[in-house]
């Protein structure tokens, strides 16, 4: 996949996205959506069959949006290895990206486009698992805009690995972030209704937080300062964990 700091950065910026004012509030009507259970149902004791069903569902959705991120990461990353010759001018392009999406995140630039929101609407979930997946893939395209400054960072730095498959990497821990909260609330719907309830207030720090992260990382990768970091990061991880990264 890719480097240790990459990975790390990549799955940071899924779990900012999944707690983000656009996703967590609509986790409940979605999850209500892909299994065909109320959220009243959901949030009470499940049996061992229902709780099986819940997430077998939340898996094929997770895997449809994450289906259609990898896709774009990889895009993203042949794109940068197609124009290898330009790599330095590629570099401190998506570090300027990196650092836009970061300042617009934290509230300090109004970008009106990045404000935008295209969902695509789906009236009834095709039937069974890979209902669930379709619904998965269409959160992903309808969603993006919405998601679209922390993801178009991910993309910016996938545009900037070192291989293809650095590039997927980083977007399969990206989807990782967002994928991994997604099945766990799943499983405790309740005890993440009353989590939300007191988290709402903190969102916007949370936001300005993602954003100062992002527009670091972006100066890092700009003044190539990124792969010193990488390297030291790489230095301090363990063997096993760096084959498994």
């Amino acid at each position: 996949m890719g480097s240790s700091l990459g990975v790390a950065v990549a799955f940071s910026a899924g779990l900012f996205s999944f707690l983000s004012p656009c996703v967590l509030p609509l986790f409940p009507s979605y999850i209500s959506f892909i299994t065909g259970m109320s959220v009243g149902d959901l949030s009470a004791d499940l049996s061992a069959h229902a709780r099986r069903r819940v997430l077998l569902h939340a898996v094929a959705f997770v895997l449809g949006f994450s289906l259609v991120f990898v896709a774009l990461g990889a895009s993203f990353s042949a794109a940068g290895q197609l124009l290898f010759t330009y790599r330095d001018g590629i570099r401190r392009l998506g570090g300027v990206l990196i650092i836009l999406f970061g300042l617009y995140i934290a509230g300090v630039l109004r970008i009106g486009f990045l404000g935008r929101t295209a969902s695509l609407q789906i009236r009834e979930k095709p039937a069974g698992y890979v209902g669930s997946f379709i619904v998965g893939v269409t959160f992903a395209v309808g969603w993006t805009p919405c998601v679209g400054p922390i993801l178009g960072a991910i993309l910016s730095l996938a545009g900037t690995a070192e291989t293809v498959g650095r590039g997927v990497g980083l977007l399969v821990a990206y989807s990782a972030g967002l994928g991994l909260p997604f099945l766990l609330s799943a499983l405790a719907l309740g005890p993440f209704l009353k989590f939300f309830k007191r988290y709402r207030p903190f969102i916007p720090l949370v936001e300005r937080g993602a954003g100062v992260l992002l527009v670091i990382v972006g100066v890092l990768v700009f003044t190539n300062y990124y792969l010193v970091l990488n390297s030291w990061a790489n230095s301090i991880t363990p063997e096993w964990l760096l084959k498994r990264l």
